[in-house]
């Protein structure tokens, strides 16, 4: 299905176009992609052909956000990866204790207790889906994202997304209640009890970084907002009397201006070492050139 075109310009007068091509194992493809889960998704490696009694899940991890994911590939044209990975998806959400075991085994208990249980992930990765494919996952309503890849000359891979959304869809309330998370605020408290002078900023600002490319997806987590293309590149946070940004822009390439922070080694809820402060409409407006910096070098 997709029509990436990929050319050689190393000799100007003559552009050569490369040849794409699939692996003939798609075991080397899981390997690949299992080595380096962190590099292509944004994703933390949990387990390798993960079996239980009714199936077995080819790859498992956690993302930066420390929602699970599942990761299927395509061996053949008549194999339905979309179905067995909304099976998986179904299995992992009735048997929650097991994923949270390996999570923390692998990564500690902190974060076995992060996890977002509403926003699961399921990623199908063939050499080739079809139009019927992609409205099938549509008509799922569950985050299943299609990704097609492809092999060139000089050791380089193409992953293309074929249905990112701009809303990740949760998938009901979490079955597993932890009696401390009920006392702790959420960002929904949070976002309820916002200052009535920020909240239309807030409003205009999640519209503003949701519209700067149609590959940016939002999720609202527990404890804060992500804003996302396969990883994130902006988190939002909030008091009652401010809205804080954390972006992922080096602070130390850029100068700092008064209500911007280096956060590299203060631990905060999200993600990215460069926190900006809003409490006024001119700190919303002067924050819109990093967000696109964050977007673009992200």
């Amino acid at each position: 299905m997709s029509n990436i075109s990929v050319f050689n310009t190393s000799d100007e007068n003559n552009i050569r176009q490369l040849e794409s091509t699939s692996y003939s194992l798609e075991s080397h493809l899981q390997k690949l992609i299992e080595r380096n889960m962190k590099s292509f998704f944004s994703v933390d490696f949990l387990a390798s052909e993960y079996s239980f009694p009714s199936g077995r899940i080819d790859s498992l991890g956690i993302d930066e956000n420390n929602c699970p994911v599942i990761f299927e590939y395509k061996r053949s044209m008549n194999e339905n990866v979309i179905n067995q990975g909304l099976f998986y998806l179904e299995w992992l959400l009735d048997h929650k204790a097991d994923f949270k075991l390996l999570v923390l085994d692998k990564y500690g208990d902190n974060r076995a207790n992060a996890i977002e249980w509403k926003t699961p992930i399921v990623y199908c990765i063939a050499n080739n889906f079809n139009k019927y494919d992609v409205n099938a996952v549509k008509i799922m309503q569950r985050n299943i994202y299609l990704v097609e890849y492809n092999l060139f000359e000089n050791d380089l891979i193409i992953f293309d997304f074929l249905n990112l959304d701009s809303k990740v869809k949760e998938v009901g309330n979490d079955l597993i209640i932890d009696k401390s998370k009920k006392m702790q605020r959420d960002i929904n408290d949070r976002m309820n009890t916002l200052n009535s002078n920020l909240k239309p900023i807030l409003e205009d600002l999640r519209s503003f970084i949701s519209e700067i490319g149609d590959d940016v997806s939002e999720v609202v987590l527990r404890q804060y907002i992500a804003y996302k293309k396969i990883g994130n590149f902006v988190t939002i946070d909030m008091t009652n009397d401010k809205i804080q940004m954390y972006l992922k822009v080096d602070p130390s390439e850029i100068e700092l201006k008064n209500n911007m922070r280096d956060m590299t080694k203060i631990g905060h809820f999200g993600t990215g070492n460069l926190e900006i402060i809003i409490t006024s409409i001119d700190d919303y407006y002067n924050s819109k050139y990093y967000i696109e910096l964050a977007y673009n070098q992200n």
